[in-house]
């Protein structure tokens, strides 16, 4: 049981890796719901040692974590909000349910959301059972 744990762990050490967030970072949570993957939250706010800001903060942040699904509404609308407090060389990770699941949202329109939002998708990887893509400001190298 032991492995388990420590596979779980290690998992969760490689999304924070994966997500690029270090200690001094400020993250903000967006979205989240009764079904998205507290151990990806969690594992950020072990990162940075800091609970995760919320929709109420006005501070300004380096990442925000952008929980989604495709009943949500209108994906723009909600990375336009995403961005209201992103700092100048900051970005979103949107993490949208794994190809094949409820509330899935398709490749297409997050390509086409963001780039109506005036972002460009740098990564896209997996996390557990949600899918994460890296969006950052257009113009800016990430």
């Amino acid at each position: 049981m032991g492995d388990a744990s420590g596979a779980a762990v290690h998992e969760q050490q490689e999304w924070v890796s994966l997500m690029e967030v270090t200690a001094d970072q400020v993250v903000q949570e967006l979205g989240w719901d009764e079904d998205a993957d507290s151990a990806i939250s969690e594992a950020l706010e072990e990162a940075i040692g800091e609970e995760l800001l919320d929709e109420e903060t006005d501070e300004m942040v380096d990442v925000v974590l952008l929980w989604w699904r495709s009943d949500d509404g209108d994906l723009v609308d909600g990375l336009v909000d995403a961005t209201r407090n992103l700092g100048e060389s900051g970005r979103i990770w949107l993490l949208t349910p794994a190809a094949g699941t409820d509330g899935t949202v398709e490749p297409g329109v997050i390509a086409e959301s963001a780039q109506v939002a005036g972002l460009v998708q740098t990564k896209s990887t997996r996390f557990g059972e949600w899918q994460g893509a890296c969006l950052v400001p257009r113009g800016m190298k990430r």
